[in-house]
């Protein structure tokens, strides 16, 4: 399995607002080319105002085929629109893959 692990910084206070905003219109967007994330999670302690979630593919070409799809669809521009000021301070992405012993 290939999991796709980002994490976002987002602006100091807009916390509460990115998750709204990204629950009503970015995830239903996400579920229906990516399917449900693998998890979702916020911090609580050390860096603050991060956002961690995982997604997991079949294989890099299976993340590419999904990805692609998700990035033609016009809700998904949409999406990407309201959240392009004042919410992401810093987007980071690491593939990773399964150790061969792991159950996911």
């Amino acid at each position: 399995m290939l999991v796709d692990l980002r994490r976002y910084t987002i602006v100091p206070g807009q916390l509460k607002a990115y998750l709204a905003l990204y629950e009503k219109y970015g995830l239903p967007v996400q579920r229906r080319h990516v399917g449900d994330p693998l998890g979702y999670f916020i911090s609580e302690v050390g860096t603050l105002n991060q956002v961690v979630h995982l997604w997991g593919y079949e294989s890099f070409e299976d993340r590419l085929r999904r990805r692609a799809a998700m990035e033609a669809d016009p809700d998904w521009a949409e999406y990407k629109k309201m959240t392009a000021q004042g919410y992401i301070q810093r987007q980071e992405n690491q593939l990773v893959m399964s150790a061969p012993w792991s159950k996911i």
